[in-house]
């Protein structure tokens, strides 16, 4: 095995000029002429390797001793590459900087061994892996600008986390005071007190109380509640705008009860009210450091601002309020500061005349206002019409469902009424995007926007193929950037379109399965009592049992499967009735009632081969084998288990490919089969590194590591097993 291992990888090195510096073992430093040669090779040789392998890319300039290359960038390609997991390549900022044409995913700034400041890491692809092993995880996302000011309350928040009675913290204060920012640079702060990581869960596209902790699982990477996950691993949640749904805080109060060892920072405009509670209000700014705000958020516009003495009045005319004092320096570009003040003064004394609104919540509507209202016409119906998505968006999306032009999007940007994330997202803070609600509310174009919007993110949902209808070539990378989005048009097709939201529900259907089976029961089940549509329903019934399958509801399962059945042999469809027999047979497999399964499997066999179904046969051929191989017909069975690996392989079905290789795996290895079980296995491994299922992955090498026991090959099965012990450590996978 390590023969081949190392002939692969050489082949690679060779195809792209790579030269060998040093081997130990497994492992391999290799030097490169160019940054894409060395992505090159690390894509070609991640794709002929049998087990996953992790890679680190690194440009710099290392220095040439007696005994090779040495130097601080020789470590820090070190550290990057020890920092990933088997199958991913991580790539410093420095290659990021000369990749072009390949793409890679900003995974942040991470902490790493020895390196004395964080480092820019990206990804090579865009699988899902768990989190980087560096000195601590996180998924806080990188801020564009530095944090300035706030010493003293950033080291009254670290040190209350660091109280043993502080469980939760909540940060209050009005809109635009820079609570999250605060919040995200304290959880930085104290990350190396949590071992399993700090972990942050935006709220702000959270409708329903009762979806707080599926948001709270879906940042820690699990599906549903996060307490199973959770248990009693020491970590820190940042839940991020929580005033909306505050009625849930009585969740929060039980999940502290469930996990021990679980630290929550909750950034929110009023207090929670729970027992346990502490709270800081978050102050303005320090006139000092609203000085120095304002000027280098006007020097990032005009290299030349020098602050005169207007910069104090404006920011004591607007509260010293962070995000206030951003939107005024936006226009340092055209006015001066005594013209800013002149104009935001007149401003501010009119919308503050007769209110009872809190003081500072009116200084920051009045600034956004006059922010808006000096807006070309364009660039303020765009602004409107932005206000349509949840969690951001593509310039695709902008483009396609609110007639964007670049430009514009770019002067929203540069007048900090629009943000820009990696990956070329762009998105406003949640204040913000308050207010351009209400003028997409008063333009008239809501309802067509959000039509609009439906209909562009259910032709995403549709071409990423997670129906069963088309299952060969799923794209979950298509769907898991946008999932807020979706979620968003489905709450609004609820009540205005619910035939277009129960399509986009069905063609998210394997999204559930993977990622929120629990809330694929409850938004499908939702849709399909305003739907009649026959043939939608029958699909919908189908994607409800999926769901629930995967939640562990198995009567519901075959109910909503004998249910669609029925609808699909009403309208004739036999490709219908075909699949839904072998998704019955499996779920009678499923409770063992092996009779009444194999039945099922010979009705749905029948159909497939005589109308020519050919992912419904392969399924069947797979159940077939199993029910033969545990009722004691090993060669038969195996035999067909392997057919039905083959032929999903030929037609694409790698989904299923790696399902029945692994049902093959597992008979072997009951019949102690070892080396003909990790032929199977490594094959598999191959596999499921192209569809980023990350649990199956896991579970292919704790096959793996059985093999090799069974071999009598105790380093290696110890190895594996260790490895797989210390990823289930780091982050808790979304096992069935």
């Amino acid at each position: 095995a390590l023969a081949e291992h190392r002939r692969v990888l050489r082949q690679a090195f060779a195809a792209h000029g790579g030269v060998e510096v040093d081997t130990q073992g497994d492992a391999f430093f290799v030097a490169f002429p160019t940054a894409p040669g060395a992505l090159a090779t690390a894509t070609e040789a991640q794709a002929a390797l049998e087990l996953p392998v992790r890679m680190g890319v690194h440009t710099g300039t290392p220095l040439l001793a007696g005994e090779g290359y040495v130097g601080m960038d020789v470590n820090r390609a070190a550290r990057i590459a020890a920092a990933g997991h088997g199958g991913q390549v991580l790539v410093s900022a420095s290659t990021q900087a000369l990749a072009d044409g390949f793409e890679l995913r900003d995974l942040g700034e991470h902490r790493m061994k020895d390196l004395g400041a964080a480092e820019r890491v990206f990804q090579l692809g865009t699988a899902d892996f768990p989190p980087l092993k560096t000195l601590y995880q996180t998924n806080l996302p990188v801020p564009a600008t530095p944090f300035l000011g706030r010493a003293r309350e950033l080291a009254e928040v670290v040190e209350s986390l660091t109280r043993e009675e502080v469980r939760l913290l909540t940060l209050t204060g009005p809109g635009g005071t820079g609570k999250t920012r605060l919040a995200l640079q304290a959880a930085g702060a104290a990350a190396e007190r949590y071992p399993h990581g700090v972990w942050w869960a935006p709220l702000a596209t959270v409708v329903e109380t009762t979806s707080v902790l599926d948001a709270a699982g879906r940042a820690l990477g699990v599906a549903g509640a996060p307490a199973p996950a959770i248990a009693d691993r020491r970590l820190l949640l940042l839940l991020d705008n929580f005033e909306h749904v505050v009625e849930a805080a009585r969740d929060l109060a039980a999940l502290l009860a469930e996990c021990p060892n679980l630290d929550l920072l909750v950034t929110s405009r009023e207090r929670l009210g729970i027992a346990g509670e502490y709270v800081y209000p978050v102050p303005v700014l320090a006139r000092a450091e609203a000085r120095t705000l304002f000027t280098a958020r006007a020097r990032a516009l005009r290299p030349d601002f020098e602050p005169d003495g207007a910069v104090d009045e404006l920011c004591e005319r607007l509260d010293d309020l962070p995000l206030a004092l951003e939107l005024a320096a936006a226009r340092v570009v055209l006015l001066t500061t005594e013209q800013l003040l002149e104009r935001l003064s007149r401003r501010l004394d009119l919308l503050r005349g007769g209110r009872d609104a809190d003081a500072r919540q009116q200084t920051l509507r009045a600034t956004i206002e006059w922010s808006y209202e000096l807006l070309e016409p364009a660039e303020q119906q765009l602004f409107a019409r932005l206000a349509v998505f949840a969690g951001g968006c593509t310039l695709t999306a902008a483009e396609e469902i609110c007639g964007a032009e670049l430009d514009t999007l770019q002067s929203l940007v540069e007048k900090s009424l629009l943000r820009v994330r990696g990956g070329g997202r762009f998105w406003m803070l949640e204040t913000v995007r308050h207010y351009s609600l209400e003028r997409l509310a008063e333009s008239g174009e809501a309802e067509a926007m959000r039509r609009r919007h439906g209909r562009f993110f259910l032709e995403l949902a549709e071409s990423a193929n997670l129906a069963a209808e088309r299952i060969t070539e799923q794209r979950f990378d298509l769907v898991l950037p946008d999932q807020d989005n979706a979620r968003a048009a489905l709450d609004w097709a609820l009540t205005a379109d619910p035939v277009l939201g129960l399509r986009l529900a069905v063609a998210l259907e394997h999204f559930w399965v993977s990622y929120g089976a629990i809330e694929g029961v409850d938004r499908t089940q939702a849709l399909l009592d305003c739907v009649e549509t026959p043939e939608l329903r029958a699909r919908a019934l189908r994607a409800v049992g999926s769901s629930a399958d995967q939640a562990g509801r198995g009567q519901l399962a075959e109910a909503c499967y004998e249910e669609s059945l029925r609808a699909y042999r009403k309208l004739g469809d036999d490709w219908g009735v075909a699949h839904l027999l072998m998704r019955l047979a499996h779920s009678a497999h499923s409770r063992g009632a092996g009779n009444e399964a194999r039945e099922l499997a010979a009705a749905s066999l029948e159909i497939s081969r005589r109308r020519g179904f050919a992912t419904e046969e392969i399924q069947v051929l797979t159940l077939e084998g199993t029910l033969m191989c545990e009722g004691g017909d090993d060669v038969r069975g195996t035999m067909l288990l392997e057919e039905s690996a083959r032929r999903a392989g030929e037609i694409g079905f790698i989904w299923w490919q790696v399902v029945a290789l692994q049902r093959l795996v597992e008979h072997l290895l009951s019949r102690g089969r070892g080396d003909d079980a990790e032929s199977h296995a490594r094959q598999a491994l191959r596999l499921v590194g192209r569809i980023g299922d990350a649990p199956r992955r896991v579970y292919l090498i704790a096959l793996l590591a059985r093999a090799a026991a069974l071999r009598r090959d105790a380093e290696r099965a110890g190895r594996l097993w260790g490895a797989l012990e210390a990823e289930v450590a780091r982050k808790p996978l979304p096992w069935n």
